[in-house]
């Protein structure tokens, strides 16, 4: 997603195959990702491009699957509240092999866009970790945006303060008509 929010499109196109969705076999898919978390995917995608997003039904394998992962898709377009994830996802740990790869991604792509080396530093955490530390690192640039301008107000009273103050000057008159 930070790659895609630099890149800022006009309309994202997504080709839903599913193949990761819970009750595909491990020859076709075997990833478990769960009909919901493919509805909250839809509605991260729907922060780009002023939420001008078409997803295009590939085909699939296991039809109960598809048609869970694409009421679920549909919902978050329709912008019907989404059920929330359950709390085990939220705590669950990347694979380390998808980390192993992110961290490839990160290297090469860092290089042709700069939102992306920032997130290096969080790719072992869960989504609540890294939801976590993405509020600490908010709370802590407002708490130092508030002690910077504190202390350039406290600059410029001290400022004021030690230079003496100039003579009230008269008030320009406006010459009779």
């Amino acid at each position: 997603m930070p790659i895609a929010h630099e890149f800022s499109p006009d309309v994202v196109l997504v080709s839903a195959g599913f193949d990761a969705v819970e009750g595909h076999l491990s020859p076709l898919g075997g990833y478990s990702v769960t009909a919901r978390c493919f509805g909250h995917l839809t509605r991260q995608l729907m922060t780009l491009a002023g939420g001008r997003v078409v997803l295009a039904l590939e085909g699939g394998h296991d039809l109960t699957a598809i048609c869970d992962a694409s009421e679920a898709c549909v919902s978050a377009l329709l912008s019907v509240e989404l059920q929330p994830l359950d709390e085990t996802v939220l705590q669950q740990k990347p694979n380390i092999n998808a980390v192993a790869t992110l961290e490839k991604v990160i290297e090469i792509q860092s290089k042709h866009w700069s939102c992306v080396q920032r997130f290096a530093s969080g790719l072992g955490r869960s989504l609540r970790e890294a939801q976590a530390g993405e509020t600490e690192e908010a709370e802590t640039v407002s708490a130092m945006a508030l002690l910077s301008v504190g202390a350039e107000q406290a600059q410029a009273a001290a400022a004021r303060e030690q230079s003496p103050r100039p003579a009230e000057e008269p008030m320009e008159q406006e010459p009779a008509l």
